[in-house]
């Protein structure tokens, strides 16, 4: 099949459901209709490349093509592993209905359909192989567009001034799988600072990995000895930030692969290619990030990844989150943020609809 070119245009479903303001960043005019709030038709959104007929699908509190000057800020949330775009657009807009902020928020939900899901009539399908979506990876059918280059683009139509003129903050968010693509579009996207001078932040929330910025590793001690680590969540500290984390080299005759993007900078290609591993460290310590990690998320369940390269990282997600952390803010001079939820293990209903959580994802 010949490779074909592409960029985006869009195609807007537009649907209707009630939803109440209940405070607005700034004043502004009410959005044009109410908030669709359905995981249905009557919410699809359609990305079209290029004029078609390639095309993608997203669910959409508002039409993304239909002047909109009520909208101040856009959450795109990030489907996990399962590519159930659906459920977490349900997640995101019950997040905004709490947070009085369905109104004036665009709510977007993108679906990265891969491997053997059912699509519609011209949709893409990205390759599954290694979570190809999820780290940026390129579809079969053109080789020099990848799912960061999508999200680039679909950035770019939320910070267009004629649809959106007031909207200044898009927060690009995921839980688990869409918690990787979060941390590693945070670290190599190209749109961050060109933008109309819209904001950009991160949430990203229980990754099993991260794209680590160098060679060195957690070292099984502290809260990353496997033999204690589940057991971080009890006790006085279970609602703290865990620190107790030391680096060094690790032995690759464990994994000798455990560098290899995305778990680290080495071997990339495509989309993160272009970028020297200093402008990568460079942007992720840059670039506003909050780390949503579960009390309870210590248990190898929920397509929990005991790959040896991911191993590497740390026994359990909350450990590898924090050891990232704390690295990044420690080592690399970065001022991100981490929360633990209290009592969440690995389920984005929990994480994202907590009055916690709302204040980085609604950002006023």
């Amino acid at each position: 099949m010949r490779a074909t070119v592409l960029t985006i245009t869009t195609l807007a479903v537009i649907g209707a459901a009630s939803g109440d303001i209940l405070h607005a960043t700034r004043a502004t005019p009410a959005s044009a209709a109410a908030a669709c709030t359905k995981a249905t038709t009557e919410c699809e959104r359609w990305l079209v490349l290029r004029g078609g007929p390639s095309r993608t699908k997203l669910y959409g509190t508002y039409p993304i093509d239909v002047a909109n000057p009520g909208i101040v800020r856009a959450l795109v949330m990030v489907h996990g592993a399962g590519r159930n775009a659906d459920h977490y657009f349900e997640t995101s807009t019950a997040a905004g209905f709490l947070a009085g902020a369905l109104e004036n928020t665009m709510i977007l939900a993108p679906r990265f359909a891969a491997g053997d899901d059912k699509v519609a009539q011209n949709e893409v399908l990205w390759p599954e192989r290694d979570g190809n979506w999820r780290s940026g990876g390129a579809l079969s059918t053109n080789a020099s567009y990848g799912s960061f280059d999508l999200m680039d683009d679909l950035l770019r139509t939320l910070a267009n001034k004629k649809i959106f003129p007031n909207l200044t903050k898009i927060v690009v968010a995921g839980h688990s799988a869409g918690g990787q693509f979060a941390t590693r579009y945070a670290m190599t996207n190209k749109v961050h600072d060109k933008l109309n001078g819209v904001e950009v932040s991160y949430v990203v929330a229980n990754p099993s990995s991260y794209a680590w910025p160098v060679a060195d590793r957690p070292l099984p001690s502290g809260t990353a000895d496997p033999a204690t680590a589940d057991k971080e969540a009890v006790g006085p500290n279970g609602e703290k930030v865990n620190g107790d984390f030391t680096y060094g080299a690790f032995d690759t005759t464990k994994a000798p692969n455990y560098n290899h993007w995305p778990a680290g900078l080495a071997n990339r290609t495509g989309y993160t290619a272009g970028l020297t591993d200093d402008q990568l460290r460079k942007q992720l310590a840059e670039r506003p990030t909050t780390y949503l990690l579960g009390q309870v998320d210590v248990l190898p369940l929920g397509g929990f990844d005991s790959s040896p390269n991911a191993m590497a990282q740390g026994p359990t997600r909350r450990a590898r989150g924090e050891a990232f952390f704390k690295y990044v803010n420690e080592t690399l001079g970065a001022k991100h943020k981490a929360i633990i939820v209290p009592e969440c293990g690995h389920n984005d209903r929990c994480i994202y609809t907590t009055d916690l959580v709302f204040p980085v994802i609604f950002p006023r």
